[in-house]
């Protein structure tokens, strides 16, 4: 057994792709394949999928590559991950899924020199180990072209499948001379890369092993968070620009730990999702808001976010009626924000669930509109209450003609569907001038009303 198998065989590694932890263990035996042979001659067996060299084969390589390491030579280590593939296989079918492999494999192999070695770890997972001189921009030459070209349509069954891939990258021996230190660091530039959104190409940086550190002591935390009542929501008003006054509160989760303080939403939201204790969490959330807005007077709706996951629960319908039966809120009081995100990864089963909830009475908004590429496609599929504008739209759009044109755009195609259109991010009295002009039937920013507990917004509203 090599030297990397020994080590991997027990030394879990977190894919940025998979929430749990997996293992890249080589098996200790494999059966030869007489008829292939690797680019390093070894005679070992090729991934039975793709025809490129195995993870296994792949190890034997980075492990011979780490031998060979001189002065003034490195070697880029790119751990290559798809984006939106399971997608394909959850919506398409594990056939399409594995065609889509196939093709991601040959153009990889055209996209990269002869010279280079590719191997597929698993799953929508590759690697390529590729010699270079120092400080050689080749690297990233090479990621580009990689991306580039998995950017493009996959035509496969009928289907016309739009993908891409996020990677990340380590250079030897400045990130590492021993395989398993490599691999470990290239996994966390492609972590990285993956949390910063699609086509990204990310080098490793030290910093990144303190905040996976940071990032695992949080998510030990997050476990025992709800059940210590760490958790504890803020509302945000939302103002009616036609009567001038407060018609919904968002309920926006805040974590506020004994020892490390307010931890930022932007940090534990994404970390739940990943972990699956965004079920628990956002339960948890729907059912203080609507015992919260119980207590409030009938002109007042509570809006609750929902994540892409919780969406994706069949069980969550039953779960919204059961919380409204206990709590005595009535169905049209509660507002369901909605993101593109929630919608891009299953349509079909989203619209589904939609379709129950707004059957049973539940508002439906869609939240960050303008930011996506289908957004108005989503508003031909369903009956949106509300379009919410994203802010990125709004900042500063009196000071961006091209901004405050979308601005007026959404605003009158929401009047032209009967749709409630809110701005959201407004922060300055030249922003609340500019999107009441456009015709926005709501608003929602810090110039009204940073987010707060109840108690301390409830005098506002004469509760």
């Amino acid at each position: 057994m090599s030297p990397i198998d020994s080590q991997l065989l027990a030394s879990p590694l977190r894919s940025a792709a998979m929430p749990s932890e997996w293992h890249v263990a080589c098996p200790e035996r494999m059966e030869i394949d007489a008829g292939f042979t690797d680019s390093s001659g070894s005679g070992l067996q090729p991934d039975f999928l793709t025809r490129l060299n195995d993870r296994r084969a792949f190890f034997a390589e980075l492990d011979r590559a780490c031998s060979k390491l001189e002065i003034g030579k490195e070697f880029a280590l790119f751990y290559v991950n798809l984006d939106r593939f399971k997608w394909v296989n959850d919506t398409l079918g594990h056939q399409v899924g594995d065609r889509v492999l196939q093709e991601v494999a040959q153009r990889i192999t055209r996209a990269v020199s002869p010279a280079d070695y590719i191997g597929r770890l698993g799953g929508d997972e590759f690697a390529l180990i590729q010699w270079t001189d120092h400080r050689n921009a080749l690297p990233r030459t090479t990621a580009k072209r990689i991306i580039e070209s998995i950017a493009s349509p996959f035509e496969v069954e009928g289907h016309t499948i739009h993908i891409g891939a996020s990677i990340g990258i380590a250079i030897a021996p400045l990130d590492g001379n021993n395989a398993l230190d490599l691999l470990r660091h290239a996994d966390l530039a492609l972590f990285q890369a993956k949390s910063e959104g699609r086509n990204t190409i990310r080098y490793f940086e030290p910093e990144m092993r303190m905040r996976a550190e940071a990032r695992r002591v949080l998510e030990k935390e997050l476990g025992h968070a709800l059940e210590q009542g760490e958790f504890q929501l803020y509302y945000q008003p939302v103002l009616d620009l036609g009567s001038d006054h407060v018609t919904t509160l968002e309920a926006l989760v805040r974590w506020e730990h004994p020892r490390l303080g307010m931890v930022s939403p932007d940090n534990f939201i994404p970390l739940a999702e990943e972990t699956g204790q965004i079920i628990e969490l956002g339960t948890w959330v729907l059912e203080q808001a609507c015992r919260d807005a119980s207590k409030l007077g009938k002109a007042y709706r509570v809006a609750v976010n929902v994540s892409p996951i919780q969406l994706r629960s069949r069980s969550f319908v039953s779960t919204v009626c059961r919380v409204l039966e206990e709590t005595s809120l009535s169905a049209d009081r509660l507002e369901l924000e909605i993101t593109e995100t929630a919608l891009i990864e299953d349509g079909q089963l989203a619209f589904t669930i939609l379709r129950q909830l707004r059957d049973n009475g539940v508002r439906i908004a869609l939240d960050d509109f303008g930011t996506g590429y289908s957004s108005i496609n989503y508003l031909r599929q369903f009956p949106f209450d509300k379009i919410k504008i994203d802010r990125s739209l709004v900042t500063g759009a009196h000071l961006n003609s091209e901004s405050a044109a979308f601005v007026r755009m959404i605003a009158a195609l929401g009047n032209a569907l009967d749709v409630s259109t809110t701005a959201e991010g407004v922060e300055t009295i030249r922003e609340l001038d500019l999107v009441r002009q456009a015709g926005c039937s709501h608003v929602q920013g810090y110039f009204l009303s940073r987010p707060v507990p109840l108690a301390n917004l409830t005098p506002a509203l004469n509760l």
